[in-house]
């Protein structure tokens, strides 16, 4: 597989980011995909041929192998990447329409029309819930994973010798698995680099979660303002909190004004 060609499509997951996404995405491939392409494939390379059994029973070595490497290290490794890195795409994919939305907009109305975003890129309305799913997804593939790996491999650990009497072995024959130690250092190695994702997407989340409840609270707040010292306004209080908000011209909510906030803002459902 090119992982070259996955990493190009992520690289521009950076810029759309906060510190805590840039740090998992660089944990991601120097210490997990890097470490799979450069050692880990090699060490389960020979796995299947190393395994040897004392008996001469043909077919034993195989039907022993695969009752205790029912999927390999390699490939269950493999489909985690894929699976915990999509969703990072999605939310690019994302981006990308909005930009196109932008652009065919400008070409409807002119540059003196508005704008439906005034920051693409910006994690508002639509594009922070696609956000949010993907850092969920993310965790609860990892999470799945690391389940799988200890049902199948329990403690993540592989024993130097394990015994077997699936037919058609005569007896209970022993077996024996090459290389071990190095096999136990490079599962445990994935493990807690996998943990580490887990935690940084759940810490990411509740930054994120905790954010956009601060901003909700300065908003209600400075609506609660406006309206004890104008009583006699004729804008509801729903107006704010019915949808996704963009306010045009600046990055921040601005303050409320004398006139109606729907002034200010622009609604989108994306």
């Amino acid at each position: 597989m090119n992982w070259g060609v996955f990493e190009g499509l992520l690289s521009g997951v950076n810029k759309y980011s906060t510190a805590f996404g840039r740090i998992w995405l660089s944990l991601v491939f120097i210490f997990r995909v890097l470490v799979y392409l450069v050692t880990a494939e090699r060490v389960w390379s020979d796995d299947h041929k190393d395994f040897d059994c004392n008996t001469r029973q043909p077919g034993c070595s195989n039907v022993c192998f695969d009752e205790f490497f029912p999927v390999s290290h390699v490939r269950l490794w493999a489909l985690q990447l894929i699976l915990v890195t999509c969703p990072s795409l999605l939310v690019v994919m994302h981006v990308a329409y909005r930009e196109a939305r932008e652009k065919k907009h400008q070409e409807i109305v002119g540059k003196d029309g508005g704008r439906l975003y005034l920051n693409p890129g910006k994690k508002r309305g639509g594009l922070w819930w696609t956000y949010v799913c993907s850092l969920v997804f993310k965790a609860g593939v990892d999470a799945a994973f690391l389940y799988v790996f200890h049902s199948f491999y329990p403690n993540y650990t592989l024993p130097p010798v394990v015994k077997c009497h699936a037919a058609p072995c005569p007896n209970t024959v022993d077996c024996f698995i090459a290389k071990p130690s190095e096999k136990n250092i490079f599962t445990l190695f994935m493990v807690i680099t996998a943990i580490i994702c887990i935690l940084l997407n759940l810490v990411e989340l509740t930054y994120l979660v905790g954010k956009r409840c601060r901003e909700c609270l300065g908003a209600r707040r400075a609506q609660n303002t406006y309206l004890r010292s104008h009583p006699d306004s004729v804008c509801k209080q729903d107006d704010l909190f019915s949808g996704d908000l963009i306010f045009l011209g600046c990055d921040t909510p601005p303050p409320l004004l004398p006139d109606c906030p729907r002034d200010n803002v622009k609604k989108t459902i994306l």
